[in-house]
């Protein structure tokens, strides 16, 4: 039986990771051997240590996207396929990446057409955003981080609305209905990760589809760039030690007091996540711009832990740099002390894709 490989876009912010963690859960009760691929402009991913929390198997390719390291990519691919013998792939690509369609999966279809099962590429979108952008409205972010969404939307097999659960069922047919008038050569579902709404629906679409990469979009590179290099880009991952401290309110309150400092400089958050572990235990929170952190699961009440913390916010790395660094400072106060292992700020630089196809490869039938 051929592997078969997905991938699941979407923009900074989205819900991607939560919607992977369930999927890679849903498709291991039923017995199917699942592979994750995490990406990143940096190592230190709180995607990749939220995921292996899963029972897949998890790659990361870090550095650079999947499409400017398409070798990178695939070897991934071939390891979780000949040392895990998974039967899913499931890899989400950099959040502000777009043009996957043209980069991945066409030379995808050309190199492996007949060796792999390339399911449609589904993108998600956080629907306050999509609704944003169908009222010509920016969601306060800079234009051409909104092209970079609009792109992603556009080259789309399935465009997946998240975190339904925020919104009555009205609203989320009219916004349902409002995308397939807007994008109909694409379908369009409404899910939640935190319900469990529209998983199986899209689950049977995603691992029974063959119409991988129908859409094209025609990407400004130049406009994309500038997109990616609005946002500051940080990773960290912290040891903490402290005397019986609960890892959950500090987890909150250092959530908080980024959410406040982003607010008062008009800095608009991408997304920010942590993950901290404490033994067995593990809590993670993000915030994506909703009025107060969303936090999963309890890291409980320990002395020792370790935080690893990336966050997305449309300001200049330097600043934050410097913000991430005080609000840590400021949390730990004397209670806690906390050694940086790794920490990387920076700006994305212009993507520059390995492969770009500007048709639509056929794979041949048998």
């Amino acid at each position: 039986m051929q592997a078969r490989i997905i991938l699941v876009g979407g923009f900074l912010g989205a819900g991607k990771t939560s919607f992977l963690f369930e999927i890679a859960n849903k498709l291991t009760e039923k017995g199917k051997r699942v592979g994750l691929i995490t990406n990143d402009q940096a190592p230190e991913l709180v995607d990749t240590t939220f995921l292996e929390h899963t029972k897949g198997a998890i790659r990361e390719v870090s550095g650079s996207c999947f499409c400017c390291n398409y070798d990178g990519f695939i070897d991934a691919i071939l390891d979780l396929i000949k040392n895990q013998k998974t039967e899913i792939i499931i890899a989400e690509p950099v959040g502000s990446c777009t043009d996957l369609s043209a980069t991945i999966l066409q030379p995808l279809k050309e190199h492996f057409g007949r060796d792999f099962d390339i399911a449609p590429l589904t993108v998600l979108v956080d629907p306050k955003r999509l609704s944003d952008i169908l009222d010509g409205n920016n969601s306060g972010l800079h234009p051409s981080a909104v092209y970079i969404i609009r792109k992603q939307i556009e080259e789309a097999d399935i465009i997946a609305i998240s975190k339904t659960d925020l919104l009555p069922h009205e609203k989320v047919e009219e916004l349902r209905s409002r995308t397939a008038k807007e994008w109909p050569k694409t379908t369009v579902l409404a899910l939640s990760s935190k319900s469990g709404d529209g998983l199986d629906e899209w689950l049977r679409e995603a691992t029974s589809r063959s119409d991988a990469g129908r859409n094209l979009a025609a990407v400004d590179y130049e406009i994309y760039a500038e997109g990616e290099a609005v946002l500051g880009w940080l990773n960290a991952t912290l040891e903490l030690k402290g005397d019986l401290i609960d890892w959950d309110r500090f987890a909150v309150n250092l959530l908080r007091g980024l959410k406040h400092r982003f607010d008062d400089s008009k800095s608009v958050i991408g997304h920010v996540k942590l993950i901290i572990e404490a033994g067995d235990n593990y809590i993670i929170g993000n915030l994506s711009g909703e009025a107060s952190p969303n936090i999963r699961r309890s890291a409980g009440t320990g002395d020792e832990a370790k935080m690893t913390l990336n966050a997305r916010v449309q300001m200049e790395p330097k600043d934050l740099e410097r913000i991430v660094l005080e609000e840590i400072h400021n949390i730990c106060g004397t209670e806690i002390t906390y050694k940086i292992i790794a920490f990387k700020c920076l700006k994305p630089g212009r993507p520059n894709p390995t492969h770009h196809y500007d048709y639509i490869v056929t794979i041949p039938s048998d």
